[in-house]
């Protein structure tokens, strides 16, 4: 598959988004533009940035969302990481959902995009500090909601909803919650 048509289904997903999300087009088009801007979106090596994909995982009873708290960063945030040179970012959410979690069954609850995120990571250890290009999924456990902790996290929790702010005031982790309650009241 050519880079172009590699890139094509996100940067639909990403203009479905912007439809949806009008009042996030600074953002979501910055995002685009790099991924037309580099053909190599999707890979580690690109050092100024790269897509990387995640989930806002709820719970069977669609009350509380696992949070990681990552090891590198040390932060509580949602499972997720590099797309490693694969164009399905939903694909990559799930993957990296299902490799932080250790959760044996989840499924999306939405095919769409939840939210898309740019975000800052640190140098360190001779990698320059550069930009996650991040599209957030939305997906709910459908079997047991026991987790395992990987070697990527310090520790897991299931948080319930309205206890969110006990964890983290990051600012793209409050509005997938304000987006995930906003999906489930329907």
């Amino acid at each position: 598959m050519s880079p172009e048509n590699a890139r094509q289904p996100l940067l639909t997903l990403l203009a479905n988004y912007l439809k949806a999300c009008p009042d996030e087009s600074e953002l979501t088009s910055r995002y685009i533009s790099f991924v037309e801007g580099n053909e190599d979106c999707f890979d580690r090596s690109l050092c100024i940035g790269h897509v990387t994909g995640s989930a806002f995982i709820i719970d069977n009873a669609c009350r509380q969302v696992l949070l990681t708290h990552h090891k590198k960063l040390g932060r509580w945030l949602q499972p997720g990481g590099h797309a490693d040179g694969d164009p399905d970012v939903a694909a990559v959410g799930l993957r990296e959902a299902e490799e932080e979690s250790g959760l044996e069954a989840i499924r999306f609850y939405i095919p769409e995009l939840l939210d898309v995120d740019i975000h800052t990571i640190p140098a360190r250890k001779g990698e320059p500090e550069h930009f996650h290009y991040d599209c957030r999924f939305l997906l709910r456990s459908s079997g047991s909601d026991d987790f395992i902790i990987s070697d990527e996290s310090n520790d897991l929790a299931w948080v319930p909803f309205g206890d969110i702010f006990q964890y983290t005031d990051e600012e793209s982790i409050l509005r997938m919650l304000k987006k995930t309650q906003r999906i489930l009241s329907c």
